[in-house]
């Protein structure tokens, strides 16, 4: 059955279910198109919009109730952030993609007292995975931890299962973003015998002079880099100048776009990073977005980030949110639903390869489902390196698991200190 038969008949269940209880959908944007961090936000706000406008387009909307999209520009600004959460607070959003980690942890304890949901795909506070604390907050399908962690175990695989002895630095920027990954680091560091060292960025990352005169010194057998925007393509250069071996500069996936590599030319050739999805304009659904949104002049941008790293993670990001909905709508049998029913959608979503096929992105991610314990998804990514040759992203792995087991003891130690912190009863709301 077609995508758009699938609606039009979800549409006619909701509709003889009872009455519509709202004309749109609200989603709102939390962009930054301006600032030092515009190269990044740009992209993921135009794939996130490019999606949303295909959905109305092609079927409608959602079950039959169009999606009403809104913009609030943040340029990365935690302030503002909380300025823009306040500004649409009581404008009925369904969903929030603040796409800031400094954002997410100012926002968590306003959004679960007002019930509105929050996904922070891949960033955010790791410990929100624990469902039974953070019941409005979701990070699938992976989290920073887990990214340190894969970073490690590939690690791990191309030395022959042992890093003792190694040098490892984390160069992070100097944030709750870049933080985030330091005590899954130090725990992997005294279980596997590498010597861990980290070595900060101050915000916006421009001038990193003195931190690669510290790593040329300290002669690390890896770099694992921690950053965002203009800071990326900075270190990138800088590791290019002291003739840093690319193949051992590791990014996170916020670390891996293609304006993180293109700046330094062919010195980022072989520069690796993590890939929490797939990338590139080979999915069918471009077929859809080229007849139904750019034909038609409704492209969000210029049309220069399609097939891009960050134009797919915003695609990505605006699908899983579409099937949320999809799955709020079948569980309480209403089209209009509210930010409560949106919540259980994100609670209960499941993702399968036959879905994700029958949306034109087969392979985009991982197959998963959500649950009470686990919001944060399976955890997994891939390696990607950058061919500077061909100016593209080559998947080098497959599908890399996470050490569950460390992480889940990490959330469960520190969802439960914010817990009794903050006078919080575990509850499974799902």
């Amino acid at each position: 059955m077609k995508i758009t038969h699938i609606a039009a008949a979800l549409a006619v269940s909701m509709t003889a279910a009872g009455p519509v209880l709202a004309e749109t959908l609200h989603f709102p944007m939390f962009n930054y198109r301006t600032g030092p961090f515009a190269p990044s936000g740009i992209p993921f706000a135009d794939g996130y919009q490019d999606y949303l406008t295909l959905v109305n387009e092609r079927d409608g909307g959602i079950g039959g109730v169009p999606i009403r999209i809104s913009e609030c520009e943040t340029a990365y600004n935690t302030e503002r952030g909380v300025e823009c959460y306040q500004n649409i607070r009581g404008d009925n959003p369904l969903i929030l993609q603040p796409l800031s980690t400094g954002i997410v942890y100012q926002i968590i304890p306003r959004a679960a007292e007002d019930g509105i949901p929050i996904h922070s795909m891949g960033y955010g506070r790791t410990s929100a995975v624990n469902g039974e604390v953070f019941n409005w907050t979701f990070s699938y399908p992976a989290n920073y931890w887990d990214g340190a962690s894969v970073l490690v175990n590939h690690l791990l695989d191309e030395n022959d299962g042992s890093l003792d002895g190694k040098k490892i630095i984390l160069l992070y920027h100097n944030s709750a973003y870049g933080r985030e990954a330091i005590p899954t680091l130090t725990h992997l560091s005294e279980r596997y015998g590498f010597d861990f060292q980290t070595i900060a960025v101050d915000s916006p990352g421009q001038e990193q002079g003195n931190q690669w005169l510290q790593i040329r010194r300290e002669r690390p057998d890896y770099v694992f880099l921690w950053g965002w925007g203009v800071m990326n393509s900075v270190a990138v250069q800088e590791a290019s100048n002291i003739r840093f071996n690319m193949n051992n500069l590791y990014g996170v996936w916020y670390s891996g776009s293609e304006n993180d590599v293109m700046p330094a030319g062919a010195g980022a050739h072989g520069y690796r990073s993590l890939a929490m999805h797939g990338t590139g304009r080979d999915f069918p659904v471009y077929e859809d977005l080229q007849t139904h949104v750019y034909d038609r002049g409704l492209a969000a941008g210029a049309g220069d980030q399609l097939g891009s790293v960050l134009y797919s993670r915003g695609m990505y990001a605006a699908m899983l949110a579409v099937e949320a909905a999809l799955t709020a709508q079948k569980i309480h049998g209403v089209a209009a639903i509210n930010a409560a029913q949106m919540r259980d959608g994100m609670a209960n979503l499941v993702i399968t390869e036959e879905r994700m096929t029958e949306l034109g992105l087969g392979g985009i991610g991982p197959v998963f489902s959500v649950s009470c314990q686990n919001h944060g998804g399976p955890g997994q990514a891939m390696i990607q390196e950058w061919d500077a040759n061909a100016g593209k992203w080559n998947m080098i792995t497959d599908w890399i698991a996470s050490d569950r087991e460390l992480i889940m003891e990490l959330v469960q130690e520190d969802s439960l200190a914010y817990a009794a912190e903050n006078n919080i009863t575990p509850t499974c709301m799902d």
